[in-house]
């Protein structure tokens, strides 16, 4: 059986990807920059303008920092990061395919009856909330309460804390571990790979019923 195709924009280094490959997705990312540890088909280019025909789903996370906590007492820093949302999801209006716009909990009033995905959902040591906008029903799944401490950003994690990988900190092969990441960069202070990553287990989860919704409209069986 041939494989749906998904186009995987401003895809960084593949959190979302292996999620949807797991899933049983064939997946092609794009980013504005290189990004040499994607482990899919991948090619550079500007998520705003690239073709989407040939592929039967749409995935984008469109420039999270301009919503982020971090950026909030700092406007000027906030409008280096443009609100794509609009004009992504016009974009996939247009072809009539399934898609999916992830982003922050602080894009929540730009995004069209998103769920909420969180680590603890699916066993891991972060909670990483993000927001998933689709145009396919997507049952919810139950938000576990938040029982355990979380380490402060850019802090190591104490055995009994869930991690925040966010900004600079060290441990990052540990970081990712806690997220069900092993391929991404783990030394460099600059680094924000797995910063700006999200657990493949949220699109593992989007995946598969994303992969039911293709068989009942009976585009691949």
């Amino acid at each position: 059986m041939n494989k749906p195709k998904l186009l995987d924009l401003f895809c960084g280094a593949g959190g979302a990807a292996v999620g949807y490959a797991d899933a049983g997705f064939e997946v092609v990312g794009v980013d504005i920059a290189l990004q040499p540890r994607y482990p899919y088909e991948f090619h550079q280019g500007d998520a705003l303008t690239y073709p989407l025909d040939g592929f039967d789903v749409i995935h984008a996370s469109p420039l999270c920092q301009g919503f982020t906590q971090m950026l909030n007492w700092n406007e000027c820093h906030k409008e280096k990061y443009p609100n794509y949302i609009g004009a992504i999801r016009e974009r996939f209006i247009a072809t009539g395919k399934p898609y999916v716009i992830e982003n922050v909990e602080g894009a929540r009033d730009f995004l069209i009856n998103p769920i909420t995905l969180c680590g603890n959902m699916f066993g891991l040591r972060v909670y990483r909330h993000r927001l998933f906008e689709c145009n396919f029903f997507l049952f919810a799944h139950s938000h576990i309460k938040h029982r355990i401490k979380a380490a402060r950003s850019s802090q190591i994690a104490q055995p009994d804390e869930f991690w925040c990988p966010v900004g600079n900190f060290g441990q990052k092969d540990q970081a990712q571990r806690a997220m069900g990441i092993d391929w991404m960069k783990t030394t460099g202070s600059k680094d924000r790979e797995i910063a700006q990553a999200i657990p493949p287990a949220y699109t593992r989860w989007i995946g598969e019923q994303l992969m039911d919704y293709i068989r009942s409209e009976c585009q691949y069986e």
